[in-house]
């Protein structure tokens, strides 16, 4: 499956999510969660960003972190899928490496 980003900072606080959009190849993933759920919502200065990504990346969110935060999927930038635990569990597990953005 290639590579599997993971984005845990706000993209208001910290350059992480910058970063791995640079350095992402064609056709990785990237989970955003904990306050890398921030990166997901639509009608955000990071929204266009994000929304140019998904050109070329598989864009996730990790839904419990997305409802802790009080927003619903309805608020997501078009094209980012949502998964649960488990689904972050098989993002890892079928990827050939997990590169975190800290």
């Amino acid at each position: 499956m290639g590579i599997l980003h993971t984005v845990n900072k706000s993209p208001f606080e910290r350059n992480s999510l910058e970063s791995c959009l640079a350095f992402a190849t064609e056709g990785a993933s990237v989970l955003l969660f904990e306050d890398g759920v921030y990166a997901a919502l639509s009608g955000t200065r990071a929204e266009a960003k994000v929304a140019g990504a998904l050109d070329k990346l598989k864009i996730y969110v990790l839904g419990p972190d997305l409802k802790a935060r009080g927003f619903s999927e309805a608020r997501l930038i078009a094209g980012i899928s949502v998964v649960d635990y488990a689904g972050f569990v098989d993002l890892a597990a079928e990827s050939d490496k997990v590169q975190a953005w800290l």
